[in-house]
């Protein structure tokens, strides 16, 4: 297997699932000077990245020397690993697997023996952060799986990544980014809670934020997510409720098996469900804020 693009000394890779993160993904290391294909289910997103776009996952597979998976769930990832078109039937030796989506960290283990068996190698990598993170080149990823294969691929994930940061064995990823959403998830429901507590209280939307912004909560997230929470009737989707409740119940499923009690993660489940039930599953997680508010979505 050639381990170099044509004659640029970068490696060779594919994006399999061009939604917002993976387009990102996409455009982000196109623009770096790798030589990037792509597959998307729907065709016109792949091509939408600039990328030169296929018809299967297997045919990304086959075209690359690393390969970024970014889909929305676990049944989708299942579903592109497999069959005669499927990324394991399109994989060379040494070809390095990377899956970045949000799944159980089960479902990793699972796919692991179909892409040894194909001389890949498969780990689990998913990040955190935003599209504006990822056009930085900012991402934080979380890596389960083998060293050696890690450090390979770390030209690739350099360019989209501050911090790269080596768990343990293959799994440990996909349940260190579940662990992550929880807090996220969490900091989320008390920041839309504290926020329609403020303006009831008569203070001013965009004063209550900037309090909030600027004091000790003032996270990252606090930060990039002020122009949804001050102006929820333009904010752009970036995360939607429906997969807040998908890595939510994720998150408390590995709970239960490791024994670990989540009062506050089944709390917020319970919130989000009623916010989807009321019609807000599809909008930002920052709308949680307008269900609170007994707003109706837009």
């Amino acid at each position: 297997m050639s381990t170099t693009g044509a004659g640029d000394g970068k490696q060779r890779v594919a994006v399999i699932g061009t939604g917002r993160m993976g387009a990102a993904m996409a455009v982000r290391l196109r623009e770096a000077g790798f030589t990037v294909t792509a597959y998307n289910r729907t065709r016109a997103k792949a091509e939408a990245t600039g990328a030169t776009v296929v018809g299967t996952p297997g045919e990304a597979a086959a075209a690359a020397d690393v390969v970024l998976v970014s889909l929305a769930d676990d049944e989708a990832v299942r579903r592109v690993y497999g069959g005669q078109d499927g990324i394991v039937a399109g994989l060379d030796g040494g070809t390095v697997v990377v899956e970045t989506s949000t799944v159980a960290p089960e479902t990793v283990i699972a796919l692991n023996p179909g892409v040894e068996k194909a001389g890949g190698v498969l780990l689990d990598a998913p990040v955190s952060g935003s599209i504006s993170v990822v056009e930085q080149g900012a991402l934080t990823v979380m890596a389960g799986g083998d060293a050696a294969a890690l450090q390979r691929i770390r030209p690739v994930l350099d360019v989209l990544a501050a911090h790269v940061v080596p768990l343990g064995p293959l799994g440990t990823g996909a349940a260190m980014k579940l662990a992550v959403n929880s807090l996220l998830m969490g900091l989320n429901q008390a920041l839309a809670e504290a926020l329609v507590l403020a303006e009831r209280a008569g203070v001013d939307r965009e004063s209550a934020y900037e309090v909030f912004a600027s004091g000790a909560a003032g996270a990252p997230f606090v930060r990039y997510k002020r122009e949804a929470y001050l102006h929820p009737d333009r904010a752009t989707v970036a995360f939607t409720l429906e997969l807040v409740a998908k890595d939510l119940d994720l998150a408390l499923a590995l709970a239960e098996r490791v024994g670990t009690p989540m009062r506050q993660a089944a709390t917020n489940r319970q919130l989000v469900g009623e916010a989807i039930e009321k019609g807000f599953g599809g909008k930002d997680l920052s709308a949680l804020a307008e269900f609170l508010r007994g707003g109706r979505p837009a």
